[in-house]
């Protein structure tokens, strides 16, 4: 399978595939996938524990319009990078690391051996977590850090004290998360779905950590703190070239007919929802954000290489979600607006060695693992 969005040629494909494995703001549109690019395939590394939380929520589409967190938590307690590097600068919306810090880093991930490949893994550069909800809030602390309540209602999982204020640090002081690995403390959100007014949360969520590039053996992993976002939330309406409305059915029978408003697909009752989200796997090696939240990022090229702007591989995150949907689709909106201004966030806090040694082992050696990073 691949990161790529399915067409309605291969998704009947796509869909038996997934349904072993998933039994289950603001920004730019969505870039296509990378000639030669691989990703998630059917072992979801979904099996993760955590109470899912709320059912309904006051269905608030308006972007400045605060609404209650159905699971509130406290900010977190600043922490400490585990890393000595210098705090990142900030000018105009851009984060910038530190040249040297950043420098070391890669010299000593490089000079990292791999893991020998045993038994026979799928050659696939990959490893995931597998995730549920956390809780809602109306927050967004890469778009509108610190404006508590200022942003559309959003979605979160993984790290559960993810909210207006949080920052790198305070993310890596929480322990909880959502994810079924706990070395990764990240956080992770999309607009918050709605049908008829009440919340639709996924059953499950699957992050995807891949690479897109032809060749993926000199992927780095992020840095600590690294933030990026995917999506339009500002877009409302399908994209001329009739791509822009990802969701599909995954699971036996695929899809049957099409919404009242022909904008979601009507599932067979033994396949349910689900929506597809890929960020970029080039980094300009610079800067931890940007004043768009995409800058900082690129695909690859029409070669399959990271561009001389980026040339900084990296992993490719893609969060396979899985809606509880199938029959009936009429009537659903995200806080965003319509199923066209779906986007996503990314807030790095992994734990710097577990991250290192699933992309040195599995990225690099074009590998597929699993949630816990082992072949």
């Amino acid at each position: 399978m691949t990161y790529l969005r399915p067409t309605p040629r291969h998704r009947h494909a796509l869909t038996a595939l997934l349904v072993v494995g998933l039994a289950f703001t603001g920004g730019c549109k969505e870039s296509p996938g990378t000639p030669g690019a691989s990703g998630p395939s059917s072992d979801s590394g979904i099996g993760s524990s955590g109470p899912a939380t709320p059912t309904t929520a006051p269905a608030s589409e308006a972007a400045a319009t605060p609404s209650a967190s159905t699971s509130p938590s406290a900010p977190a307690k600043p922490g400490t990078s585990s890393t000595n590097a210098a705090p990142p600068t900030v000018s105009g919306g851009w984060i910038t690391v530190d040249a040297a810090t950043q420098a070391a880093a890669t010299r000593a991930f490089f000079a990292r051996k791999p893991k020998p490949v045993t038994g026979n893994p799928v050659k696939v550069a990959e490893f995931n977590v597998g995730c549920t909800v956390s809780h809602h809030n109306s927050d967004d602390p890469i778009v509108l850090p610190k404006l508590v309540g200022a942003s559309h209602n959003h979605t979160f999982w993984g790290n559960r004290s993810t909210d207006a204020n949080s920052t790198a640090d305070s993310l890596r002081a929480s322990k909880a998360t959502t994810c079924n690995s706990p070395d990764d403390q990240s956080a992770y959100w999309v607009p918050t779905m709605y049908q008829n007014g009440k919340v639709v949360d996924p059953t499950e969520v699957t992050v995807y950590y891949g690479s897109r590039l032809k060749d993926p053996s000199k992927t780095q992993p992020f840095p600590f703190g690294l933030r990026m976002i995917t999506g339009n939330a500002k877009n409302q309406v399908d994209t001329p070239d009739k791509q822009g409305n990802h969701f599909w059915c995954a699971g036996i029978g695929g899809e049957i007919g099409r919404s009242a408003d022909k904008t979601f697909p009507v599932c067979a009752k033994t396949a349910h929802v689900v929506r597809q989200i890929t960020f970029p796997d080039c980094w300009d090696g610079k800067h931890l954000d940007s004043p768009d939240h995409k800058a900082h990022m690129a695909n690859g090229d029409h070669t399959g290489a990271c561009p001389k702007s980026h040339p900084v591989p990296v992993p490719s995150v893609s969060f396979v979600i899985s809606y509880p949907l199938s029959a009936n689709t009429n009537g659903i909106t995200l806080a965003s607006g319509t199923s066209f201004s779906m986007h996503a966030d990314f807030f790095n806090a992994w734990k710097d060695e577990a991250l290192a040694a699933r992309v040195r082992n599995c990225l690099d050696q074009k590998v597929k693992c699993n949630s816990a990073g082992n072949f």
